[in-house]
């Protein structure tokens, strides 16, 4: 399951009920309550899932495992689990789905494509994703920011609007970028069984790169947001992390061809900023 990660789903669900609570005033929490736990529990079925696959295709025992990167190391210290492993996947991903027709016999099925895409994107990562540099890149900001935060605000209003879009923007380009740099220590290992990320692709330099100019357009997101009204003046206070993330780009991009006992401090700060920023900017909307 990866407890320690698992913060990351409610971060981003909070944001989806400030947005709701920004734009009507009150919402039904019975609803906010099932929404938090369909995300905790999609986010665990990733997180097994991808566990379980690692495990199959021989990938943890070349992995150099980090406090952030290679898995938890359950499966290779003891591989009996593996079913139990899989049960966690199935089990998780049957209550994220059973959440999902609750709310569609709510709703109707205006809410399906965010749904079947965000169970799509579940199953399909870890074996097919990680082969296509782009889908690997964006799979998972698609996860935790439109799909997450969107489909939070829509169970609670009834319906899709431009302020949860733009909020959404914060998780999805600080997810692509949680792992796109968590990707960095495992290049040799990811390549040896036929992995193509961009950190494979194009080398760490180049992607620490990408990182910078999607941690630029993060906050872009939330200056832009605010300037045209569809998020609150306070929402501004997701920039206070600015003074994280700019020496966190720096030396992401100065360590990017390190080795990985230089670049654990900034996959230490990659976690902060992305836990941090969408909590704040939540906190905005709450004030209004």
């Amino acid at each position: 399951m990866r407890l320690p990660f698992l913060v990351l789903a409610p971060a981003c669900v909070l944001l989806g009920l400030g947005t709701a609570l920004w734009s009507q005033g009150q919402v039904n929490y019975f609803y906010f309550v099932l929404a938090l736990i369909g995300a905790v529990c999609a986010h665990i079925s990733v997180n097994a899932f991808n566990e379980y696959f690692d495990f199959k295709s021989g990938l943890d025992t070349r992995t150099d495992r980090t406090p952030f990167s290679g898995g938890s190391g359950t499966l290779p210290a003891h591989p009996q689990l593996e079913k139990q492993a899989f049960m966690i996947c199935v089990i998780s991903f049957a209550i994220t789905v059973a959440i999902g027709i609750f709310f569609l016999y709510v709703y109707g099925y205006p809410l399906l494509p965010l749904g079947l895409l965000g169970l799509f994107i579940i199953v399909v990562y870890t074996p097919f994703m990680t082969h296509n540099p782009f889908l690997c890149l964006i799979a998972p900001g698609l996860g935790f920011g439109p799909l997450m935060v969107m489909g939070t605000d829509f169970v609670l209003t009834g319906s899709y609007s431009l302020s949860a879009f733009i909020a959404s923007l914060v998780p999805f380009f600080l997810v692509n970028d949680l792992l796109l740099l968590n990707q960095f220590p495992d290049v040799k290992a990811d390549k040896s069984i036929g992995r193509r990320h961009f950190p494979v692709l194009i080398g760490k330099r180049k992607s620490s790169i990408i990182y910078g100019l999607f941690l630029v357009l993060t906050y872009l997101a939330i200056v832009i947001g605010t300037w045209f009204d569809y998020l609150p003046p306070y929402s501004l206070l997701g920039l206070i992390t600015l003074v994280i993330a700019i020496p966190l780009s720096i030396g992401t991009f100065k360590n990017a061809e390190n080795e990985v006992g230089k670049l654990m401090p900034f996959l230490g700060m990659n976690v902060i900023v992305n836990l941090a920023t969408p909590v704040l900017v939540s906190v905005g909307l709450f004030v209004g």
